[in-house]
Order: structure tokens, then C-alpha cells, then sequence
């Protein structure tokens, strides 16, 4: 593929939106370095991921994040400074797949909805991580972050090459986010009530204050 047409756009602004809720600075590399090395014609709102400095502070980047993602209790802290970067990076990917276009529609549209499959994936990951970070062993946590490398490089080869498999894909991890996430939330609420659990004196003033 050489060029990207629009249905093509489309589902590449929606598979970057979500890959940059698990490994940004893995998107950003390997966009970057297929665009560098002439593999494919990037958007030209994304060309700009193409630039040695660019590429080499997205290198260093996911140099950092591959780290500190496999070590347990560093990646959920590491996550929760992500939230304020993946989120609206997500939205600034997607943006840029149309920002060659003459439609401040589509690239308004696509900021929305990268920023919103960003935060879905982000926040399920973060949940995941933060439920495995319960047990004591640390191997459930490099597991998860392996597979989270391989799938966010599988995307990103299948968006390149199948964007439409890639497309798929993306929505049914959403419906599994969505049936996961729910279930995330109450697992971490009911450890946070045991780990800090609400005494009886505080209760009795509650009610008192009442």
C-alpha cells in the first residue's frame, strides 16, 4: 500500500486512537520509522512523525515505557501519569490522519473518537494492570505487558497492511473493554476498601454529622 484511501483513513485513525491507549510511544515509533523508511505514504498530517528527531525521542520514549511497564507497581504509577499524555495524543493521531484534508469536519470527528477509543483502551489496560499488581508474583504483569507489545505491534502491521482486519479487531476489543471494564472498577473498589477499610468511629461521626 502506497497510499491511503478514505475508508483506509478511517481505519487508521481509529487503530491509532486505540493502540495509543496501550503503548503510545510504540505507535508513534513504528509509524514513524515506516513512514522514514518509504513503506508508506503517512498522511500528511502524521509526516511529521517522520523526522529523526522525532523518531529518536519516540525511540527513547518506548525505550522507558518497555521498562517501567514490566515492573509491577512502577506500571500502574507509570500508567497513571500516562493518562494526562495517551489520551489526548490518541486524539491528536487520529486528527492527524485527515489534517491533509480540506474538512475541519473529519479531523474534528476523528479527534473525538481517537480520544475516546484512547481512553477506553487506556483505562482497561490501566484497570488490568492494576488488578494483576494484587498478586504477589510479578510474572502475570511481564505477561500482560509482552502480549500488550505484540498486540500493539500486530495492530499496527495489520492497520498498514489489512486496515480493515485491523478495524475489526479494534471493535471487538471495545466490546470486550466494554464488558471488562465494569468488572475492573469493583475488583479495585472492593481492595481499596479492604486495604484502607472505613473504621467505626468514622461511621459514628458520619452519623452524627447527619
Amino acid at each position: 500500500m502506497n497510499a491511503f484511501d478514505l475508508p483506509q483513513l478511517i481505519a487508521l485513525a481509529a487503530v491509532l486512537g486505540f493502540a495509543s491507549g496501550i503503548r503510545l510511544y510504540a505507535v508513534l515509533l513504528i509509524a514513524g520509522l515506516v513512514g522514514y523508511a518509504g513503506w508508506v505514504e503517512l498522511p500528511g498530517g502524521l509526516a511529521i512523525l517522520q523526522h529523526p528527531w522525532v523518531l529518536a525521542a519516540s525511540g527513547a520514549m518506548f525505550a522507558v515505557e518497555f521498562v517501567a511497564d514490566k515492573i509491577p507497581g512502577v506500571d500502574t504509577v507509570w500508567d497513571a501519569i500516562q493518562t494526562f499524555v495517551r489520551i489526548p495524543a490518541g486524539a491528536a493521531l487520529a486528527a492527524g490522519v485527515f489534517g491533509g484534508m480540506d474538512s475541519a469536519a473529519w479531523t474534528t470527528v476523528a479527534a473525538i473518537v481517537g480520544g475516546s477509543l484512547a481512553a477506553t483502551s487506556h483505562f482497561t489496560k490501566a484497570g488490568t494492570r492494576a488488578a494483576a499488581n494484587t498478586s504477589p508474583e510479578p510474572f502475570s504483569n511481564i505477561g500482560l505487558s509482552v502480549a500488550e507489545d505484540i498486540g500493539t505491534a500486530g495492530l499496527m502491521w495489520l492497520v498498514l497492511s489489512y486496515p480493515f482486519v485491523a478495524l475489526g479487531i479494534v471493535l471487538v476489543l471495545l466490546v470486550l473493554a466494554a464488558w471488562l471494564l465494569p468488572k475492573l472498577v469493583r475488583f479495585i473498589a472492593r481492595v481499596v476498601r479492604k486495604l484502607f477499610p472505613v473504621s467505626p468511629v468514622s461511621h459514628v461521626q458520619q452519623n452524627t454529622h447527619r
